[in-house]
């Protein structure tokens, strides 16, 4: 077997919100059907469902991997009116991580890896 992709399928409590959120953090949506929305940014992928639960939401972990941690701590930081948390940039010995919960509970690990 060759796998060429793989795709997660994130819960939303509040299905409108979390669409709303992940467009302001700087995804594409592309509509998929009244339940399932495609959100993309280059190369990278993830459905957002209109399904939730909370046990599933809190222990979900996900890694993006981005080129500038610093842009996206600024997108972050600049994001109004959802109901998120983060911490700051964390220096680890691989690279830089930002921990960043979204609407949902669900936790974002943005991380830029260190090149050489």
């Amino acid at each position: 077997m060759q796998v060429d992709d793989i795709r997660v399928f994130i819960p939303s409590k509040n299905y409108e919100v979390s669409k709303s959120f992940y467009q302001a953090l700087g995804f594409k949506l592309d509509y998929v059907s009244e339940d399932l929305s495609l959100f993309e940014n280059g190369d990278c992928f993830f459905f957002l469902q209109r399904f939730y639960n909370q046990e599933l939401a809190n222990n979900l972990v996900l890694q993006l991997s981005v080129i500038d941690i610093n842009e996206a701590y600024d997108r972050v930081i600049g994001l109004e009116g959802f109901d998120i948390k983060f911490n700051p940039i964390q220096e680890e010995r691989w690279g830089k991580v930002l921990m960043l919960w979204g609407p949902s509970g669900e936790l974002w690990q943005i991380t830029q890896f260190n090149t050489a």
